[in-house]
């Protein structure tokens, strides 16, 4: 297969991590015969810096034009302590998903059986948890309109906004997914209290009675939380909207132990993205100590679901299981029982996954 790939490697620890990535990328088209063309382009605090823009012209059009996309993290502290600035790095990569229209944001949630003793839930509780969820990602508050400071800045108002289509298209895609898998929707929403909740159930619920095969049930997004840490081996397919879908499946990172392991890929009609769901971590960033494993398993993504590459696919996620096995850790997933010298930096977890594959 003949592919270009672009790599988006942002702020923070993003480099760090995806060069891995890349590493893997490299590697899986020596080994099965591909050739992948490898570009780089500016997103977040570091194109801010360099051109005055979150998301460059270049980088957009880069990315409408290649056949995947993988990203690093995007995130500055000097814009989470001057809530006034104008221009953010968020604004890029939510920019991006816009213009590429991705709106689907799939975040699976699978416990290693290596990894139990690294959550601070217990292993009982865990094991044999296996969640993907389906969380919107163009629509809600984060893009609604208005969105701004009134009276002289002593008031705020962002606006949460869906359409009917909006919330139809995500469910679908859900129930879709569900058929293959353990035939179970649970759809999360505050529809006692917010009218775009209520819109949500009602749309879920006309969706789901063209899957007669497949469960559903509903979820007040509080007792959600609660939910989905005492008992998450009784969820198969969770749907949400955005906001709601960023908090829970960043909860979710404690069931596999760390926000460093769980990779997520934003789909819509043509050209895929896929990121460690971690964000930029600027406090650990340049020291070799990030765990690589989210965006390597994001390339295990691309190449599923971004490229139809099942097989290679699998290798990756092999290469990251045998890994493990053999008791190599990052510091962020390490407990008492690990040796210390398989206590390994960054660049020596990628050494190792890649001599896996």
């Amino acid at each position: 297969m003949q592919a270009k790939i672009l790599i988006l490697h942002g702020d923070g620890i993003g480099p760090e991590v995806t060069r891995v990535g890349q590493q893997v990328l490299q590697v899986i088209a020596r080994n099965f015969g591909h050739n992948f063309t490898l570009e780089e382009a500016l997103l977040g605090h570091q194109a801010i810096q360099l051109t005055g823009q979150p998301l460059p012209d270049e980088t957009l059009n880069k990315a409408k034009n290649c056949d995947a996309i993988l990203l690093g993290a995007v995130g500055h502290p000097m814009y989470d302590n001057n809530p006034k600035a104008v221009v953010r790095p968020e604004q890029g990569i939510l920019r991006l998903r816009k213009e590429l229209g991705l709106f689907a944001n799939l975040r699976p949630i699978q416990v290693f059986d290596e990894l139990l003793e690294a959550s601070p839930i217990k292993s009982e509780i865990l094991r044999g948890s296996d969640i993907l969820f389906f969380r919107e990602l163009t629509g809600g508050i984060y893009f609604g309109t208005p969105r701004e400071r009134r009276d002289n800045g002593q008031t705020a108002v962002d606006t949460c906004i869906y359409t009917r289509e909006e919330v139809k298209r995500i469910a679908a895609m859900a129930f879709e997914a569900a058929q293959k898998r353990k035939k179970k929707v649970t759809s999360v929403d505050k529809a006692n209290v917010l009218e775009t909740s209520r819109l949500w159930r009602e749309v879920v619920n006309e969706v789901a009675q063209s899957y007669p095969d497949v469960e559903l049930e509903h979820q007040l997004v509080d007792s959600m939380t609660m939910k989905l840490i005492s008992q998450p081996s009784k969820y198969d397919v969770i749907l949400t909207e955005n906001l709601f879908g960023d908090i829970l499946t960043d909860e979710a990172s404690q069931i596999v132990g760390s926000m460093g392991l769980l990779a997520s890929a934003s789909i819509g009609s043509n050209v895929g993205l896929f990121e460690p769901i971690h964000g930029s971590a600027p406090d650990i960033a340049g020291q070799n100590i990030a765990n690589p494993i989210a965006s390597v398993l994001s390339v295990a993504l691309l190449f599923q679901i971004g490229l139809g590459l099942q097989e290679e696919a699998s290798a990756v996620v092999g290469a990251v299981k045998k890994t493990l096995a053999k008791g190599y850790r990052t510091r962020d997933i390490k407990d008492a029982n690990t040796e210390p010298n398989k206590i390994l930096g960054t660049r020596e977890m990628g050494e190792v996954i890649i001599e896996n594959i």
